[in-house]
């Protein structure tokens, strides 16, 4: 080829990389203001709502800068959705960068949650199934009452002594309650194992940690305030009874692996490392929570694989506590079959929901089924009135997450594997339907 030819080709390839650069350097901006725009929203939403945002780590520039109205704003916010919405998809649909096509989508289905919310704040209710879609972008399976009461019938054959189920499956926990005097000690045991067996396997930020602190008088047994730079506030109701193996459960699932060590690594990973302002906001009732919840459920049986709970509760928990290890294995036993049992709880709220389902016998449901005292079954009643469809998160959320990292080859046998999935779910944009697709 003549040398004419190729400087010609040579200019050409420079113009065309020029231009490619400019052109994907304006996609990221544009994208980035639509971000700072889509977090402004949800933040002034969280000054009428004061559930919709879980937690904030972004620039206090972007923050409301005036105080709530004494009116709710509905039409306006529902606009500024469809324009963000609209925005998005006009990006997503010009661009050849797959980045910014799933970040689009990801930050949609999260506006789609934003409006539904807005709605059922402002009094609009929609069936179970079309809500649970909206906000958390998932529909769990329906379960008939027969199926509930052929687990209790396996139940049955495990606890010992006569009368009603819910009666002798209490009689047999009460022995493994902590006591007051045992709490703050076994809790910082737990987390420090849970802690310990996490970080062999994920390098977290240097500066991570978190504050323990007990409450009283709330609808949840725990719960992590995420501050932001690495640092969690870890609340545990002790209104409630807590019992030996929640000393592990709130431990992995409010702690490591669970909720903080989840806000962590997307703030790390996703905001600082990559910028991408859009995930400094966490709302609550968002495709993201039940990410968040399936994989802090998860996170106990990573953590603690096999009987390795039953065996920590027993040699360690349980002797700090000067609790009797006698009968530890068909509590746990009970235990497997009463986690199965936590689905009847996405029927309650369906039935109250859908009016279909009337308190009383919500009561009978949560305390025949989900086993609870008729105090438990009161406190899960009005958490289920003031979360509604988000009970879907903890064992539906749960579900997806476990079969997920099964189909990719995360078993038991290969732990190492299991880790690193995980990991990877932690530290992406993910939602449910990615999770169903990817399984198929």
């Amino acid at each position: 080829m003549p040398s004419k030819n190729i400087a010609q080709l040579v200019l050409v390839l420079l113009l065309y990389s020029c231009t490619s650069k400019t052109s994907q350097n304006s996609e990221k901006v544009g994208f980035d203001r639509i971000a700072k725009e889509y977090v402004k929203l949800g933040l002034t939403i969280g000054r009428y709502d004061g559930d919709f945002v879980d937690a904030y780590y972004g620039p206090d520039s972007l923050k409301p800068t005036t105080k709530a109205g004494t009116v709710f704003p509905k039409d306006s916010f529902l606009m500024k959705i469809k324009e963000l919405k609209s925005a998005l998809a006009d990006l997503a649909g010009k661009t050849a960068n797959d980045t910014i096509k799933d970040r689009a989508g990801w930050m949609t289905s999260q506006l789609t949650a934003f409006e539904r919310r807005v709605l059922i704040f402002s009094g609009e209710s929609a069936p179970f199934d079309t809500e649970s879609k909206e906000l958390f972008d998932a529909v769990a399976p329906v379960y008939s009452e027969s199926h509930f009461q052929s687990l209790i019938a396996r139940l049955d054959s495990i606890l010992p002594g006569q009368g009603p189920l819910p009666d002798r499956f209490q009689k047999m926990a009460s022995r493994f309650l902590i006591p007051k005097n045992k709490i703050d000690t076994l809790f910082k045991t737990a987390i420090a194992e849970a802690r310990k067996r996490t970080l062999e396997h994920y390098k977290m930020p240097a500066q991570e940690n978190f504050q323990l602190e007990y409450v009283t008088d709330k609808p949840w047994s725990g719960y992590n305030w995420y501050k932001g730079n690495y640092k969690s506030l870890i609340q545990i109701n002790i209104s409630q009874p807590i019992f030996i193996e929640r000393a592990i459960d709130l431990a992995c699932h409010e702690g490591y692996p669970g909720h903080h060590v989840y806000n962590a690594l997307l703030e790390k990973n996703l905001y600082h490392d990559k910028g991408w302002t859009e995930i400094s906001l966490y709302p609550l009732f968002s495709p993201q929570s039940l990410i968040a919840e399936g994989s802090a459920n998860f996170g106990i049986s990573l953590a603690f694989p096999g009987d390795e709970q039953k065996q920590f509760c027993k040699n360690v928990l349980m002797p700090l506590a000067g609790l009797d290890t006698t009968g530890t294995n068909a509590y746990f036993e009970a235990l497997e079959i009463r986690s199965e049992l936590n689905y009847a709880r996405n029927e309650v709220a369906r039935g109250l929901l859908s009016n279909k389902m009337s308190g009383p016998e919500a009561i009978r449901w949560l305390t025949d089924y989900c086993l609870l005292t008729e105090k438990g079954a009161t406190i899960y009643f009005n958490f289920i009135k003031k979360y509604r469809s988000y009970v879907i998160n903890y064992n539906y959320g749960q579900d997806l997450i476990k079969n997920y990292i099964r189909s990719k080859g995360g078993t038991e046998a290969n732990p190492a594997l299991r880790w690193k999935l995980f990991e990877e779910l932690l530290s992406n944009q993910v939602k449910a339907s990615d999770l169903l697709v990817k399984t198929e």
